[in-house]
């Protein structure tokens, strides 16, 4: 098992004060602490003009201040917002953010669910998935060709003969990338061109082996071309988590802060993404316990690593990233992320190693 821990950057607007610059630190300092504690990746989500959520406008500009400060975890876009960005910049970027982190970068794109940014910047948040749609393809055109000449209904793009795309990364023949998932339709498009999958961290155990299950079978579809991505049949999935000592503790610290947050995505500000993401097991009127029972991650070592044992025999996936609000405070957020990698990591290591010796 890999795993990582996805960063928000959501302010917490009860002790990071407006306009909530003390985040960017806050989160920097918990990334550093991830790479020091050996979590395989750092995910990091663009998100744009609310306080309720993520203050991240540029994950590239990120990711590559990130490079210079961490040694060894990988860096990952969870997501770039690809209908809202410039697919030949995406490519660029990628590009170079993987030259300046020594070939430790993932690039992870999504249509986004969030109606009030996509009217930021004028665009049509309801032909998002056609936008996206167009745009995948000339992504990889440039990043196996270097070159492209498309005229299409959202894009038109001209770099070819004396001219190519530059940087060239240094994974070959890219970084990986992944699609976020959260429809059939979303789910498809990842499996047919190559794409590794990123699910939900609200979509309930058995919802997310349909929804594997139905990745793998259109990973049939790629083609020959598509098939090097290095993500390619990896599903991620996002995952809240806590860990404390016992299971009362874990619930007495975490429950307030979980709630809290899933009331935020039971209002408008996510245009129904909460119902799109748990169908058929939503999760919008669910208490601690039922939230327990086949979402969240929360609980004692032990407790936790039978819930990822769970799932991982459910949906096959082989990894998580962790993700809490920031409600919990700084401290706890600290350790509980400390515990999980001291008492919950090595027993997926141990499995590997007794798997391999078999």
């Amino acid at each position: 098992m890999q795993f990582g821990i996805l960063f928000t950057s959501q302010p917490n607007v009860d002790t990071e004060p407006y306009p909530h610059r003390d985040v960017h630190a806050r989160v920097t300092k918990q990334i550093l602490r991830a790479d020091e504690l050996g979590y395989d990746y750092a995910w990091i989500a663009e998100h744009h003009f609310s306080n309720e959520y993520g203050i991240m406008p540029d994950v590239f500009v990120y990711a590559a201040y990130l490079a210079a400060l961490t040694k060894r975890i990988k860096i990952g876009t969870a997501v770039v917002t690809l209908p809202l960005a410039n697919p030949v910049r995406v490519a660029e970027n990628a590009a170079f953010v993987d030259i300046l982190s020594q070939g430790r970068f993932a690039l992870g794109l999504g249509s986004g669910y969030r109606k009030y940014e996509f009217d930021g910047f004028g665009i049509d948040f309801e032909g998002r998935r056609d936008i996206q749609e167009e745009a995948l393809p000339l992504l990889m055109d440039l990043l196996h060709n270097k070159r492209v000449d498309h005229h299409g209904k959202h894009f038109a793009f001209k770099v070819d003969r004396a001219y190519e795309l530059f940087p060239h990364a240094l994974q070959q023949p890219h970084p990986p990338i992944f699609l976020a998932g959260a429809t059939d339709r979303s789910i498809a498009v990842a499996g047919r061109m190559g794409f590794g999958l990123m699910l939900s961290s609200w979509t309930p155990f058995e919802e997310l082996a349909r929804q594997t299950a139905r990745y793998r079978a259109h990973l049939e579809e790629t083609p020959t071309a598509l098939r090097n991505n290095p993500a390619r049949g990896h599903a991620d999935v996002a995952r809240w988590v806590y860990v404390a000592e016992t299971d009362a503790k874990a619930r007495a610290e975490s429950e307030a802060g979980i709630l809290r947050h899933l009331a935020h995505f039971s209002s408008g500000h996510t245009s129904g993404y909460l119902g799109t993401v748990s169908e058929k097991g939503g999760a919008a009127s669910r208490d601690y316990d039922a939230l327990s029972r086949d979402i969240i991650l929360h609980g004692s070592p032990a407790t936790v690593a039978e819930k990822i044992e769970r799932l991982r025999a459910m949906t096959g996936v082989a990894s998580i990233m962790l993700h809490y609000p920031p409600w919990y405070g700084t401290e706890r957020a600290v350790a509980s992320l400390e515990l999980f990698a001291s008492e919950v990591i090595p027993k997926f290591a141990e499995a590997a190693t007794a798997r391999a010796s078999a």
